[in-house]
């Protein structure tokens, strides 16, 4: 149980760094009905009260090389240690995509002159979520391990397409960067549904 408490409040605070980015929204809740449930993180108020960083290009484009930095590296423990083989299957899908994002964006940044931000509070606070959720995933094993990261999996997606599509793609400015930002959601869009099958099969 405790392990299980440890995994929903990991998420549910990576879900409010991803939802915070450069928009206010409405409060979130995860419903738990153990004791130890926490209704929101130590540090929750202090994200959703901080001013949102300026949305500039460099700025979206340190966010969006970090959310997927962030992805490889859970991916890399999966890799390790997963026991179903669809989901270590899913987590070498993982690596190589994310990867090779990071590896086009670093090549548009430099072509196009643009050098991504990381001195602001979104860029950083998606390193430090997805450093504690990693240490979470390292205290798993087995079934545990397998439904704790595909779980993740499917939120991290989901909100990741919507603070895509709904705040990082409207306030990009160079509009070559738009389209290249805009050219990996279909991708993202495909994890997420794969994420939800092997979801699915690991519930029955």
């Amino acid at each position: 149980m405790k392990k299980a408490n440890l995994f929903k409040v990991a998420l549910f605070a990576f879900g409010i760094a991803i939802v915070a980015i450069g928009c206010k929204n409405e409060g979130s809740s995860v419903e738990t009905t153990d004791e130890t449930a926490v209704e929101e993180p130590a540090d929750s108020t202090a994200v959703e009260q901080t001013d949102a960083p300026a949305m500039t290009d460099a700025v979206i484009a340190s966010i969006a090389v970090t959310a997927n930095q962030v992805d490889v590296d859970w991916a890399k423990i999966a890799e390790q240690k997963a026991t179903n083989p669809k989901v270590k299957e899913f987590a070498q899908t993982m690596d190589k995509d994310h990867t090779n994002v990071i590896n086009a964006a670093v090549k548009f940044a430099g072509d196009h002159n643009l050098t991504p931000d990381d001195n602001n509070d979104t860029t950083k606070g998606f390193a430090e979520q997805g450093k504690q959720f990693s240490e979470t995933l390292n205290s798993l094993s087995g079934a545990d391990f397998d439904k704790a990261y595909i779980d993740n999996e499917v939120t991290f997606h989901d909100n990741v397409i919507k603070a895509v599509e709904g705040t990082l793609i409207p306030a990009i400015q160079n509009d070559e960067f738009k389209e290249f930002l805009s050219g990996a959601v279909p991708l993202f869009k495909e994890h997420l549904e794969h994420a939800k099958m092997i979801q699915a099969e690991l519930s029955k």
